[in-house]
């Protein structure tokens, strides 16, 4: 199994308390320290506004942050869980996405998605286009990105967009361009897409969701005549590792208390609700994770991306996870 490691952005109140000055340092200092390890990736989410609802406290812009860590880092790939197409033109997203790559040699992903976070949306000016159109955009955006990274040129006369002999040069360094990831588990269409062009997918991370879109990709691949085997699964977890079930206790209750200032006790409570679910694949010790990934390995997941909550304030979980979860199923 493959491993790729959230940098906190702010996006899910994962910054606070830090001051903006301060958090730079806090985020690339994660992304070296993952750099100089044992995980394959590192990743951050496209957004601008926070959940679990908007508020004034920072949330870092994605592309900028590949860049950065581009110019940072020497080893780890780089990617975005994930880009919504709808925020960028895909022409410029293309270019924008090439140039991080050069600069990191070679080493970024395109994670790319349909959007969803409405308010964010319609904030930004973006309206909120429904479902069919939005995905739509997806599809039309992710053919002018493979024209453009194979070829150096795209033409697209779409419903949505339109290129005419747009020239993309230089080509990434990547051979085939950019890796695509298709996120989002759809089942008509997201899933469509992903069976016509993906490298890998992202979607449901819990054993009968994961079973169940992997299911409905491979009989998309088969409609297509793509090859499914080929595709890599991947899906996120939320992480919160300790050795013992009462330092896993401990840790919730620290992370609570450090989002309750933001949210509310209210907020707080139902923020903590998908870490204390009783099916939250990633809260355990290292035993109890291990187990759960190992049921997923079998289930076809080959790539596992987690996010943990504390990192900005505490890497003990995460050096736990390298030295105890990664081991055992890499």
């Amino acid at each position: 199994m493959r491993f790729g490691l959230f940098v906190p952005q702010g996006w899910r109140h994962d910054l606070v308390g830090i001051e903006p000055a301060a958090q730079w340092a806090t985020m690339s200092g994660l992304a070296a320290h993952a750099d100089a390890g044992a995980w394959e990736s590192i990743w951050v989410y496209d957004h601008f506004h926070t959940v679990p609802v908007p508020s004034e406290q920072a949330t870092h812009e994605a592309w900028s942050l590949m860049s950065a860590f581009a110019a940072t880092t020497k080893r780890v790939r780089l990617g975005q869980m994930c880009t919504c197409m709808s925020y960028r033109n895909p022409g410029y997203l293309a270019k924008v996405a090439t140039t991080a790559d050069i600069i990191s040699g070679g080493r970024v992903e395109m994670g790319i998605g349909a959007g969803w976070y409405e308010h964010e949306w319609r904030a930004y000016g973006y309206g909120y286009p429904r479902a069919g159109e939005r995905l739509a955009r997806l599809d039309e955006g992710v053919q002018i990105m493979k024209q453009a990274w194979t070829t150096g040129t795209a033409t697209l006369d779409g419903a949505h967009y339109q290129m005419d002999g747009a020239i993309f040069q230089p080509l990434p360094l990547q051979e085939g361009g950019i890796p695509i990831w298709i996120a989002g588990g759809g089942e008509k269409v997201t899933l469509r897409i992903a069976a016509q062009y993906a490298d890998y997918t992202n979607f449901d991370g819990s054993p009968e969701g994961f079973s169940h879109k992997s299911a409905l990709l491979a009989e998309h691949c088969s409609a297509q005549g793509t090859d499914f085997d080929r595709i890599v699964r991947s899906a996120n977890y939320n992480t919160v590792i300790g050795a013992t079930e009462a330092e896993v206790a401990e840790r919730l209750e620290a992370i609570e208390a450090r989002v309750t200032p933001y949210l509310g006790a209210e907020g707080a409570a139902a923020f903590m609700a998908e870490y204390r679910d009783g099916d939250a694949q990633g809260v355990g010790t290292p035993e109890q994770i291990v187990e759960r990934l190992t049921a997923m390995k079998k289930r076809g997941l080959g790539y596992a991306i987690h996010y943990f909550p504390e990192a900005a304030y505490d890497r003990s979980g995460i050096e736990l996870f390298e030295r105890e979860v990664m081991p055992a199923l890499s």
